[in-house]
């Protein structure tokens, strides 16, 4: 896991056509449409779950879930390290785990961009690493990607990133996060085209 300087100082240092993204994406098969943590469908938000459409989409599946080991972590957390430096984005946390991948990042690209160009690199590290992951879909399609406005919802996330996920508990989570920002956003930024919220677009099944 990456430590990062206070968030006055990080926004200090970001060109002012920077915008700060956290982006969340999935191992494949290990968050479908109709999964009992949620699920979200395009253009329709989050879902409720439902057992015979995540059954149905288990049943599509091209190949086994991908589950990342403890060496397959570390690369893509080194892999995101390096694309960032690569491309001079600012890289203020990242943290890959067992079924997915948490990235705080500035840039000045649109963050599916950012988000798409992070998981080729991974995937591209993960086959040439000492023991490669050889398998045919390495993560679900598409992922999240929220904008965060300022430096509250830049160091929220990347606690979350750092150290929440590690305790138990913790205050920090997506359900607050989605009401702490409700009242906030604009009009805009909810019709923006990325999403907020974990889970696969609907018919990411196969």
């Amino acid at each position: 896991m990456d430590h990062v300087q206070p968030a006055s100082q990080r926004a200090a240092a970001l060109p002012p056509d920077f915008h700060v993204y956290f982006i969340t994406w999935t191992t494949y098969g290990t968050w479908l449409p109709g999964d009992a943590r949620g699920w979200r469908k395009r253009r329709r938000g989050l879902q409720i779950p439902q057992r015979l459409l995540e059954q149905w989409c288990r049943k599509q599946m091209t190949g086994e879930a991908v589950l990342l080991q403890s060496h397959d972590r570390e690369t893509v957390e080194d892999a995101c390290r390096e694309h960032c430096r690569f491309l001079g984005l600012h890289l203020l946390a990242v943290g890959a785990r067992t079924n997915h991948v948490h990235v705080v990042v500035g840039a000045n690209a649109a963050p599916q961009t950012v988000r798409d160009q992070l998981k080729a690199n991974c995937t591209r590290r993960l086959r040439a690493q000492a023991v490669p992951l050889n398998v045919k879909r390495t993560w679900t399609r598409g992922g999240d990607c929220e904008v965060l406005d300022g430096d509250e919802d830049v160091d929220a996330a990347v606690l979350y990133v750092v150290e929440a996920q590690d305790r138990k508990g913790a205050e920090y989570t997506e359900d607050n996060r989605a009401r702490r920002r409700a009242d906030t956003r604009t009009d805009e930024d909810r019709n923006r085209p990325w999403r907020t919220t974990p889970g696969p677009d609907a018919g990411e099944c196969g």
